[in-house]
């Protein structure tokens, strides 16, 4: 194991506040759509906060499991794995019951042309899920899409903002959002809605995309010029902690960094540790979609990974030649076309 290696293995072990509240979370744990970019490592950690907290809890990771490999490295660490097409009616009544639920499954990229199968999976299937699991509590993953662009010295917006998505994909979240809601109402589940903008890894996301454009000399486009990341490891932990904070009506949750930051400045922090010079193109915007995570501040601190760390992890990571995911967060799109 590399230095590096080794040290984002020490970011992704579980820390104390969540060892304890996986303690006070009763049953076991589902993770609907455990096969795209956090399900992963979301399951392995919450499976490693079980075995420090010295307790008897299943994991479960549910999904197509279409990327060769994700499945076996699943049960290697000894979460449970089952394959399923939730939007097939027999595959959904066949998963098994557990007192909680997280909803990861929905549809981002590729949206544009895809339109309807956008809204069977964002907007139809949460009403299928809530349903089946009327007698479970529910994290259920959102996006800050669905709030409209603000002024970028707003500080983002916060939970009691009234959604305005751009767009269908940032729609169709909304849908989800507001089925969802309904559910957690009408059976009384106690529901959270998760609203996360963006989560990052070394393999993934808004740093790596800014690091690489710098590195092999590809102009930024400014025209967005604000954002609010997070580490994934924290968004991971927010989510299973999350668990303890499901409410009926629903809890909501925006998910993401403390800071507004200016992809200028994130650009030429890469460009002095890279021994580049950043291109750059276009003005900057006087909005971005931000959003203000104060609320799960208070609720869960602040990130245990900073701004600085992320930074200089991605530059040892290219350096490294680190292994990435061509899974662009399209972060500069400003009319909702994914």
């Amino acid at each position: 194991m590399t230095e590096l290696e080794a040290l984002e293995q020490e970011l992704l072990k579980p820390s104390e506040a969540l060892i304890s509240d996986i303690s006070k979370i009763e049953g076991d744990i589902i993770l609907l759509g455990v096969g795209g970019k956090m399900g992963p490592s979301m399951a392995k950690l919450a499976r490693k906060a079980i075995v420090r907290a010295g307790i008897d809890k299943r994991i479960i990771g549910i999904s197509r499991f279409s990327e060769a490999g994700t499945r076996e490295e699943l049960e290697a660490d000894g979460i449970e794995t089952i394959s399923a097409d939730l939007l097939n009616e027999k595959d959904l009544a066949a998963c098994p019951e557990a007192k909680n639920i997280i909803y990861l499954a929905g549809t981002k990229f590729g949206t544009t042309g895809k339109e309807p199968f956008t809204w069977a999976m964002n907007s139809y299937l949460p009403g299928r899920v809530a349903e089946r699991y009327k007698n479970s509590r529910i994290v259920a993953f959102s996006t800050g899409n669905i709030y409209p662009f603000t002024p970028i010295n707003s500080g983002g917006l916060s939970e009691e903002h009234l959604p305005a998505p751009v767009g269908e994909y940032g729609q169709s979240c909304l849908g989800r959002e507001r089925i969802f809601q309904y559910f957690s109402e009408r059976y009384s589940i106690p529901t959270l809605i998760y609203r996360l903008n963006y989560a990052i890894d070394l393999r993934y996301g808004v740093m790596l995309e800014i690091a690489k454009s710098v590195n092999e000399g590809r102009s930024i486009d400014l025209t967005t010029g604000n954002v609010n990341v997070i580490w994934q490891g924290d968004a991971n932990e927010i989510a299973i902690r999350s668990l303890l904070h499901c409410d009926v009506p629903a809890n909501i949750l925006n998910v993401t960094g403390p800071e507004t930051l200016s992809l200028k400045w994130l650009a030429e922090q890469f460009g002095m540790l890279l021994g580049k010079e950043p291109i750059f193109e276009n003005e900057v915007q006087p909005t971005a979609l931000l959003s203000n995570a104060s609320k799960a501040h208070k609720l869960f601190g602040y990130p245990r990974v900073t701004v600085r760390d992320m930074i200089e992890m991605t530059v040892a990571w290219l350096h490294a030649g680190g292994k990435t995911i061509n899974k662009p967060t399209h972060f500069q799109e400003r009319k909702g076309q994914f």
